[in-house]
């Protein structure tokens, strides 16, 4: 399972990060880039509340 990111949909809000933060990093201005895109065993529940989170929808999961 990956984590993907659409940074053009991503608005700075950092929601992401506070459910994921093993898997998001945020930059200076809470805009986020994915630290792990392959989701490591025991993160998918993480990365799951971390993609439904945004409210943007810049997140998403694919198998």
């Amino acid at each position: 399972m990956k984590l993907l990111l659409d940074s053009t949909r991503c608005q700075g809000y950092g929601l992401c990060q506070e459910h994921a933060p093993a898997l998001i990093a945020l930059d200076e201005w809470g805009y986020a880039s994915v630290v792990a895109a392959d989701i490591p065993p025991g993160e998918e529940n993480a990365a799951r509340d971390c993609a439904e989170s945004c409210p943007n929808s810049a997140l998403r999961l694919e198998k």
